[in-house]
């Protein structure tokens, strides 16, 4: 049985591991899609992370792709009710469809609850911050949202400790919807601006911490370990700031433990992220069924203090 975990101070439970689906729509096609998601929640887990502008970077692409694969899966699964739901706003989509106004994120919910083809979305998050927009407009704009119904708890991601305490103590000080998650990019490479800045800020407002690019865009998988592994990669623009001496001795390390537990680099790194206290679940993407088993054998293995101490001394920074 899985243990699900609380976030921030909603009643939504999650379990310890979330899929993230930027890749829905883009180097996924609908039947490895439902094959993916069926696999995921057939084995207990729960938790679906997408965002409006999925996959906007693809030339040919509006935005909402992802969006719309998963809105198709809910209805052929009629697995809704069991899902948590996790979608965010503000990441430009076109000139006059981006930030976190309140007139913008309304529009925007209802085009999301439409590709989703569900009445409601469980964790709504502001996907980046909007300097332009005042904290109060758009916690109110989630007010609105979440007393009709169609948004259960908001969250926020990549914004600076700053601003998210803004954004906490406006909450707090005008009987608004707090932020009950955050989202950073977190993993053995990437971890330091986590750690220092936005860790204390989360651990003394109690929120949930849902962590991204857990595999470093899929550099800690292993696949890929110089110039000549990039090429004719889709995620070669993402992984090039990794092939340094630091990055291979962190894949070393994985390596290393992996070789020790029997299975591969990409799992004990998810595993890492999961043995962190401070953290409540990790988002990791699969485009295959392969990928997908070793994600979840992350969720089982226990790490010993000898595999956390090699794994953090390669990657000290």
């Amino acid at each position: 049985m899985i243990q699900k975990r609380k976030l921030g101070s909603s009643d939504i439970m999650i379990a310890p591991l979330v899929f993230g689906t930027n890749v829905f729509g883009w180097t996924t096609n609908n039947a490895m899609t439902f094959k993916l998601l069926d696999a995921f929640t057939e084995q207990g887990f729960n938790t679906i992370d997408t965002a409006d502008v999925y996959s906007k970077w693809v030339d040919g692409h509006v935005g909402g792709e992802s969006e719309l694969a998963i809105g198709k899966w809910l209805k052929h699964s009629g697995k809704r009710e069991q899902i948590i739901l996790a979608t965010k706003v503000g990441a430009e989509i076109a000139d006059n469809k981006k930030g976190l106004s309140k007139k913008y994120i309304i529009s925007a919910a209802e085009a999301s609850l439409r590709r989703l083809q569900t009445d409601y979305i469980d964790l709504y998050q502001s996907h980046y911050d909007d300097i332009e927009t005042p904290a109060t407009e758009t916690l109110e704009a989630y007010d609105i949202l979440i007393k009709a119904g169609k948004v259960r708890a908001i969250g926020a991601s990549n914004f600076t400790p700053e601003r998210l305490l803004e954004s906490l103590k406006t909450a707090k000080a005008n009987n608004l919807p707090i932020y009950q998650t955050f989202q950073p990019e977190y993993n053995l490479y990437d971890r330091k601006d986590f750690e220092q800045h936005i860790l204390p800020v989360a651990l003394e407002n109690e929120l949930s911490i849902i962590s991204y690019f857990s595999l470093a865009s899929g550099f800690l998988t292993g696949k890929y370990r110089s110039e000549t592994d990039l090429l004719n990669s889709k995620r070669s623009a993402f992984v090039g700031k990794y092939l340094n001496s630091r990055g291979f001795g962190i894949l070393d390390a994985l390596d290393k433990v992996a070789a020790k537990h029997n299975t591969v680099p990409g799992t004990i790194a998810i595993a890492w992220v999961l043995a962190q206290p401070a953290i409540t679940a990790p988002i990791a993407s699969a485009t295959n069924l392969d990928q997908l088993e070793g994600l979840i054998a992350a969720v089982s293995i226990k790490l010993d203090q000898e595999d956390l101490s090699l794994l953090e001394t390669a990657s000290l920074i």
